[in-house]
């Protein structure tokens, strides 16, 4: 079920996807979903299969729909429904039909394949989303570790990865909730590929701002 904050619904689709509803309807990184709901936009963060999915994205989207993509996304977005598709970077500032989205850097600084061989390299491009809503911004951070970046930022909902293995660690992630502390804080990447609700309520008893545990909306 979603939870309102602010007047703004905000549902976790499982893994690193979620439903932000407003006047607009805005997806991220949707993956495994039913996608009964249409999207007037979609972001996504970076080229893996667990977030950029042609077939969950085609379910939702359709020649009104804008998406935003990190610039790693280009080579796969040939076959999806759109009005248009903006490929985006770090730094990037973009307002669609409204909303104001502040695009941030997303990497791994201590999560590695092998001996400087991250994950999620710097140089790939990867990024998260802040998302401004009714004055709300909504801080999606995608597949990151706790980076510098982060403790710049200033944010009222904070979407963050617990499971570790590829992100942070539910104690990395309660570290940047604790640093960054928004008025809420919501934890994903568990579930689905790795980590459990276990770590959710690991993040939930360290962080010392409001977090909230969503039930995955079927």
């Amino acid at each position: 079920m979603p939870i309102e904050f602010e007047g703004i619904k905000i549902s976790w689709l499982g893994h690193d996807a979620f439903r932000l509803k407003d006047d607009k309807t805005i997806y991220i990184d949707p993956y495994k979903i039913k996608g009964e709901e249409m999207a007037d936009i979609i972001l996504i963060t970076h080229e893996h299969f667990d977030h950029l999915s042609v077939d969950d994205i085609n379910k939702i989207s359709s020649e009104k729909c804008v998406i935003m993509a990190a610039r790693s996304c280009a080579n796969q977005l040939g076959r999806v429904k759109a009005k248009e598709i903006k490929y985006v970077k770090p730094g990037d500032e973009v307002e669609v039909d409204g909303v104001k989205i502040k695009v941030v850097p997303a990497y791994n600084t201590t999560k590695f394949r092998e001996p400087g061989r991250p994950f999620h390299p710097k140089d790939a491009g990867g990024v998260g989303y802040i998302v401004k809503i009714k004055g709300i911004n909504i801080y999606h951070t995608g597949d990151s570790d706790f980076i510098p970046e982060m403790k710049e930022l200033k944010v009222d909902v904070l979407l963050v990865p617990v499971s570790g293995t590829y992100v942070m660690t539910a104690e990395e992630a309660a570290s940047v909730a604790n640093t960054m502390m928004p008025r809420l804080a919501i934890p994903m990447h568990y579930g689905a590929i790795v980590g459990s609700e276990k770590d959710a309520k690991q993040f939930k008893k360290l962080a010392k701002c409001e977090v909230k545990i969503l039930n995955k909306e079927d």
